[in-house]
């Protein structure tokens, strides 16, 4: 019997576990593998929702010797002619940020996309507010591409409000400028009307994406599916601008696609690309 050594493209995501399947790392899994893209992953946290606690979450990091661990297997078996894109999801403590900043300087990395999960569901808000500034002065000026929500872009873009496409362009735009990072700034189902709209910039180029709406409510693992996509693509050779529209067009379906279950939210489901 003979074998074949394939050379698909590589992206690593370093994600918090998130245990009904629908976000999270194996959010990020499912995309890279159908889009192509050989997908590895360092566990940053673990993340179960409470049924008996109507669904908040419980949240437990991994420790900070753990994620290191991890990263240096990575990167010592996928060296930068293979590996030269990371997604970087949910951190969820400053000390893991710290370990993961360290990490990512460490090495040249040709594509970071940072899905900046800036406030922790499940934490006390000092320690969120903690997590919060860390990733903006740790993680934040190392990405090469970011992809931030509704709640996000107001963070980061510093803006009072974002209720129109044009408030979410101007958002998007205060953003690169703050960080250098080509952005995609999701407004989803948060902005008014038929169409979910989010906002490409990278410097030079400001382009809407848009598709119609299914359904008012957000989808679990969306976000997550979008960054990943993202970096799939990136991983792939494409443009930062066609990545994004690959991207929004692979998650719409997956949206569409949804999958239902006993918790009060739906997931999305990537096989539906």
């Amino acid at each position: 019997m003979t074998s074949t050594q394939n050379n698909p493209a590589i992206a690593l995501t370093i994600a918090g576990s998130e245990a009904t399947g629908g976000a999270g790392a194996q959010a990020d899994l499912k995309t890279f593998q159908q889009l192509g893209v050989f997908g590895i992953v360092a566990l940053s946290c673990i993340v179960s929702f409470d049924p008996k606690q109507n669904w908040n979450h419980r949240f437990v990091p991994v420790e900070a010797q753990v994620i290191s661990d991890q990263l240096e297997a990575i990167t010592a078996a996928y060296q930068p002619d293979q590996l030269d894109t990371v997604k970087i999801g949910m951190l969820g403590t400053p000390l893991t940020i710290a370990t993961v900043s360290e990490a990512l300087a460490s090495r040249d990395w040709k594509n970071v996309v940072l899905d900046p999960v800036l406030i922790c569901k499940g934490q006390e808000p000092g320690a969120a507010l903690d997590t919060d500034q860390a990733l903006k002065r740790e993680i934040l000026p190392q990405a090469s591409f970011v992809t931030p929500n509704h709640f996000e872009s107001l963070s980061l873009s510093g803006m009072d409000e974002i209720s129109s496409v044009g408030q979410l362009k101007e958002a998007a735009q205060r953003i690169y400028d703050a960080s250098g990072a080509t952005v995609l700034a999701k407004g989803g189902v948060r902005l008014v009307g038929s169409e979910a709209v989010d906002v490409f910039y990278d410097g030079s180029v400001l382009e809407v994406l848009s598709s119609p709406k299914v359904g008012d409510v957000a989808v679990s693992g969306a976000g997550c599916s979008l960054a990943a996509a993202v970096a799939a693509e990136l991983a792939k050779g494409a443009s930062a601008l066609d990545a994004a529209r690959a991207a929004k067009h692979f998650v719409t379906q997956a949206i569409r696609s949804r999958l239902g279950s006993h918790a009060p939210f739906d997931a999305v489901w990537q096989g539906a690309s």
